[in-house]
């Protein structure tokens, strides 16, 4: 639950990252064999712990919508076909992924990326029409943040929705009455493939107690959704993630 990337550490440290030549192959193998399976299929399935939603052979689909599954635009005459793919380093939170590709003139060449798998980011409003929001540390840019609750998807979740009611309850100790699908997005599909999908709960309560991973520090607080707006607005606001699902209600649902 909680930020990507920030899951506890398991007994493999100082082993997880390193293959040998055996590994490596049967990686690479294991990689083609589902890279293959996809093209011929049309369905995009991902064996990694954070559980990337199953697809269908008309995309994934999130509480009744239609998500477009990237395998299906492999006829395109831009697509690249994957030759061959490994694991090559491995955290809690996300992989690096790197594969062998042939680009559409026929060469060939090698490309990285993160697979983080997919999360949810949740606008939650009390009765009274505020938000709760949350500040958290974040290491990565040495500040403190301030956003929307979120949180990755896990491996017994049906669906991005299942997620929902677990995330704002662990984060905030909030609880909905009411959940909706407000947008997915593909925040950075150049080099991850990220999914995250923004979801609205409206009837938010403080019915339960936070229950936070060992390395998470949570503040929650409420605040007029013109307010969060504004702070976009002014550049105060930094959290790119939670900004998506602000502006995005504010411009088509608000």
């Amino acid at each position: 639950m909680g930020q990507l990337g920030t899951e506890p550490p398991d007994d493999r440290t100082g082993q997880q990252n390193e293959c040998t030549g055996d590994e490596r192959a049967g990686n690479r193998e294991h990689e083609q064999e589902r890279a293959e399976h996809e093209h011929e299929s049309g369905c995009f399935h991902s064996d990694h712990s954070f559980g990337r939603v199953t697809g269908t052979p008309y995309g994934r689909t999130v509480t009744g919508l239609a998500v477009p599954n990237p395998a299906l635009d492999m006829s395109d005459d831009l697509a690249w076909e994957t030759l061959a793919a490994e694991t090559a380093y491995a955290c809690p939170g996300f992989d690096v992924v790197h594969e062998d590709v042939r680009l559409p003139d026929g060469s060939e060449t090698d490309f990285d990326f993160l697979r983080e798998g997919d999360s949810v980011v949740i606008l939650p409003f009390t009765d009274d029409g505020d938000v709760v929001v949350i500040e958290e540390w974040r290491q990565a840019v040495h500040r403190l943040n301030r956003g929307l609750p979120a949180g990755s998807m896990e491996g017994h979740d049906d669906e991005p929705a299942a997620a929902v009611d677990r995330e704002l309850r662990e984060e905030t100790g909030y609880e909905a009455d009411s959940v909706s699908h407000l947008y997915t997005a593909e925040p950075a599909n150049g080099y991850a493939d990220s999914v995250f999908h923004y979801f609205v709960a409206e009837g938010c309560e403080p019915s339960a107690e936070q229950d936070l991973d060992f390395n998470e520090s949570i503040r929650v607080e409420t605040t007029a959704f013109e307010e969060l707006v504004e702070s976009v607005r002014s550049g105060d606001f930094r959290d790119g993630r939670s900004a998506v699902g602000i502006m995005y209600y504010a411009l088509f649902e608000g």
